[in-house]
């Protein structure tokens, strides 16, 4: 994994991905703290890290798009299949290397508050706490990211799709707003999700019996559960959707309110997708 890391890295800062990506990064940031905290002489350097959210959309798809597609087209993820190393550490030394690239702007950026102190009074607890959750969610999204360059060999298609993933969560509680809370909405929502996840696990694995008694054994629970129990299903589809919103989950720590289910979640999102990424890979290996 070292050997993966260290590789990638040196991909990055041998070439101007890591330099542009780090000072796009504190561009906008020395942006918006001018605007929110020295013009308008605010003392919260948590909203600046809030208006800085939507660059996801651009540093992730950008960053994101060739660290494993790219291995595809080019027919080099063979060579990476030969040597004497797992898949796992192939996967998780590229995605170390992502967070290390994205970590270093963010570290310059934890200067900022301390900067910032020596003219007014900062909530530097407030400021790091919003700041490890920037990193966090920054995390998350590498992690769909790299999931996404996994399962093509276009750089064009995986940039394409995972800004339209991004601005999906970013809109999904005003999403959920229009979806009715009816039990029987949130029951075929719920039924439709339980496909999708079926159709994702055969286009891995190509085992039709696997994903097919999987479905069965799904559908079956929501049909006995819904049965049993309509009324649970009122407001289930609605609720669930806005727990997957990963940028609402950010804002909280914008008002100065620390969950550390947040980062928990955080964190999860990054190994679920980091594991379907290895996973991926591994299908590739052996078809």
């Amino acid at each position: 994994m070292k050997a993966v890391y260290k590789n990638e890295l040196s991909t990055y800062f041998t070439t101007l991905t890591g330099y542009v990506f780090c000072a796009f990064l504190l561009l906008f940031a020395g942006i918006y703290t001018t605007a929110q905290c020295l013009k308008s002489h605010s003392t919260q350097f948590e909203f600046v890290l809030g208006y800085m959210s939507f660059i996801f959309f651009i540093i992730v798809p950008v960053l994101t798009m060739r660290v494993l597609a790219e291995e595809r087209r080019q027919k080099t993820d063979q060579l990476l299949y030969s040597l004497p190393i797992s898949t796992t550490d192939v996967v998780l030394g590229k995605y170390f290397a992502l967070l290390t690239v994205f970590a270093i702007p963010v570290a310059v950026i934890g200067i900022y508050p301390l900067i910032l102190r020596l003219y007014g009074a900062i909530n530097l607890m407030g400021c790091y706490l919003a700041l490890l959750a920037f990193f966090f969610l920054g995390a998350a999204f590498l992690a769909i990211g790299m999931f996404v360059s996994s399962i093509t060999e276009s750089q064009a298609l995986a940039a394409g799709l995972c800004f339209v993933i991004l601005l999906i969560n970013y809109f999904l509680t005003s999403i959920t707003s229009y979806i009715s809370s009816k039990a029987v909405v949130s029951f075929v929502g719920i039924l439709a999700c339980a496909v999708i996840l079926t159709l994702i696990l055969y286009l891995m694995t190509k085992n039709f019996y696997v994903s097919a008694g999987l479905l069965i054994v799904m559908a079956s629970v929501i049909f006995i559960t819904f049965i049993n129990n309509r009324n649970s299903y009122t407001g289930l589809l609605p609720k669930t959707l806005n727990k997957l919103a990963l940028f609402d989950r950010f804002y909280n720590y914008m008002y100065g309110s620390f969950n550390l289910s947040g980062i928990v979640f955080f964190i999860s999102v990054s190994a679920v997708f980091v594991f379907l990424s290895i996973q991926s890979m591994e299908k590739r290996r052996w078809s």
